[in-house]
């Protein structure tokens, strides 16, 4: 009797044994289960990382080229009158060049043909948070880029650098000292001048046969009435924006129409840029407000 419960015992244990165990097949079921999620949520974790990487690189070229696009638009606006010109080479790069006017006031003397030369002027102080300052260049009247981009040395002409500057104290005009005497050739009729410094370029340059970069140029030397500068003659640029896909050649990304008497100058600017299979073109026209 007592053999008999002991042997009912172990029966029962073993039993029990076998129906808390894992049979093999249960366990390889469970292990491809589990695979088949694991693939799954890392699949959809990869797929949710690479959607959230292409959306930030696709924003970071529209930020950079929202930014390109309105600082060429503040210099374009800013630029001296008639100082604006486009130049294409090819399929390699076109540049616009433009100078900032960095004052503007009233002149109330000026040696201006047919009067005599000198090498003195007076006009009204210009803005205090833009003032006329020595080594500047005054400008009255230019009528075409030409007079903008010319040698300074000269004595007769439209651009001549500022010797010194001296503000009055009890009156809001300034007397211009010149280097030389020199002859202004034409006279505004508001009797406008223009203080400038610099001249600025913007170029869309071709890395690739399907590719461009934007880049800014700025200190470099402006005298060249006869030809627009290109890349290779002035200094390293400053790279303003990358994936531009316009060809310069077929579809250029800038165009300029030249003021008249009715209406002011226009630039257009039409650039293409492409990453990832995603396309956005610019459509905008930039009016140059300043006139002579």
């Amino acid at each position: 009797m007592q053999r008999s419960l002991i042997f009912s015992l172990r029966h029962k244990g073993i039993s029990n044994a076998k129906r808390q165990g894992f049979t093999l097949v249960e366990l390889v079921t469970v292990i491809i289960i589990l695979g088949i999620l694991v693939l799954g949520v890392s699949s959809f974790l990869i797929f949710g990382t690479r959607i959230f990487i292409d959306s930030t690189s696709v924003e970071q070229v529209m930020s950079q080229s929202r930014f390109a696009i309105e600082r060429m638009t503040r210099d374009i606006r800013n630029a001296a009158p008639n100082s604006i010109r486009v130049r294409n080479s090819n399929d390699d790069w076109q540049c616009i060049e433009m100078m900032p006017i960095t004052s503007s006031a009233s002149y109330i003397t000026a040696p201006i043909a047919p009067f005599p030369a000198s090498n003195t002027a007076t006009v009204m102080q210009a803005s205090s948070t833009a003032p006329l300052t020595k080594k500047q260049f005054l400008l009255i009247y230019p009528l075409k880029p030409a007079d903008v981009y010319t040698s300074v040395t000269s004595t007769s002409g439209k651009l001549f650098e500022i010797k010194e500057v001296t503000n009055s104290a009890t009156t809001n005009a300034s007397k211009i000292e010149f280097e030389r005497n020199i002859q202004f050739n034409g006279m505004s009729p508001r009797q406008r001048y223009f203080g400038v410094s610099d001249a600025v370029s913007y170029c869309f340059e071709k890395v690739t046969n399907e590719l461009s970069v934007l880049k800014r140029y700025s200190g470099y030397d402006f005298n060249n009435p006869a030809t627009q500068p290109g890349p290779a003659n002035m200094d390293t640029g400053v790279l303003m924006a990358e994936n531009v896909v316009n060809t310069t050649a077929l579809n250029n990304p800038m165009a300029y129409t030249p003021g008249t008497l009715q209406n002011n100058a226009m630039v257009h600017l039409n650039p293409l840029f492409d990453f990832q299979g995603q396309s956005l073109q610019y459509h905008h026209q930039v009016q140059v407000i300043n006139v002579p």
